[in-house]
């Protein structure tokens, strides 16, 4: 098993740094595309094979980056649209150009791509999901065994509510009873690894193809979270506003209306998702609370 190669695009953000990390911590052979090297952590370890290109131009992913390849991770995907690249460009046709290429070479077994939760609720009303869930359908169809993770959110996208805890006063739309459990990047790159050649619990799907929805330890309401962070900022747990959620509504109707698609899109998604709940089957260690005091222990010591 350990002499497979493992080839991770997307290494050099966040989760695919987690993954690129557990593949080495557990022996593996791994491969990583990335468009710039100086980017890389750990670039001398002798398991590790860093392959320059550009995911989004299918010219520089040349077929020797696919030599020896068992597994394809793909963690490719952009929060902004930025550098004139729209999601389409990214979470969709670059990952596309990653499955024809491990089509090509003959070798691959199987590709993981990591997704969202709830990405087939909100495909038509966000473009982000529309081009995850689009790419989703492509890898369905392409003839590879694959595993589509979706997982609920990171700690670092509850930024957020730290961001206003720190000001004294945390704002929620609506009751705020919302249900989430969102997971540590590193307990995240764990159960990306262990699909590679095992299947979770929970999940009904054949032996090669699966979707696996999943979460952190604890689910949280919105309320327990802005508690939290207020405590993690040693302010008063109790300052929480609860703000009606037409709010919200006009919020999103204004800033798809007044503001354009490249700044929108991370706003759109997070007024969306503020929505929903966002509960999968629980996994790992970290605690959310723990994240929230070491955040504010590193921002203190800047």
């Amino acid at each position: 098993m350990t002499n497979d190669t493992i080839l991770v695009a997307g290494a050099t953000g966040y989760l695919g740094r987690y993954i690129t990390k557990e593949l080495l911590s557990r022996n593996f052979k791994t491969k990583i595309i990335v468009r710039d090297a100086s980017k890389v952590q750990m670039e001398d370890h002798v398991n590790l094979d860093i392959q320059q290109a550009e995911v989004t131009k299918p010219e520089t992913l040349h077929p020797s980056i696919f030599d020896n390849v068992r597994i394809v991770i793909s963690t490719v995907g952009i929060t902004r649209q930025k550098d004139g690249l729209t999601y389409m460009d990214v979470d969709y046709q670059a990952n596309a150009n990653l499955i024809e290429e491990a089509k090509k070479c003959g070798g691959v077994e199987k590709f993981i791509y990591i997704s969202v939760l709830n990405g087939d609720k909100l495909r038509r009303q966000l473009k982000i999901c529309e081009a995850k869930e689009r790419l989703g359908d492509y890898l369905k169809s392409s003839g590879l065994n694959y595993c589509i993770i979706r997982p609920t959110g990171f700690f670092s996208d509850m930024a957020d509510f730290l961001e206003m805890a720190k000001s004294g006063t945390v704002y929620l739309f609506g009751d705020g009873k919302g249900l989430l459990n969102p997971i540590h990047g590193e307990d995240l790159a764990r159960a990306v690894v262990d699909s590679m050649d095992q299947h979770m619990e929970d999940n009904d799907d054949d032996d090669d193809n699966n979707e696996i929805n999943i979460g952190g330890p604890d689910v949280l309401s919105q309320n327990e979270i802005a508690k939290l962070a207020l405590e993690a900022c040693s302010k008063n747990p109790n300052r929480i506003v609860h703000v009606p959620d037409w709010i919200r509504k006009f919020a999103l109707w204004l800033v798809k209306t007044m503001t354009s698609s490249q700044t929108h899109g991370p706003i759109e998604f997070f007024l969306t998702a503020m929505a929903l709940d966002m509960q999968a089957p629980t996994y790992g260690t970290r605690k959310l609370e723990d994240y929230f005091h070491e955040q504010v222990s590193i921002s203190g010591s800047e």
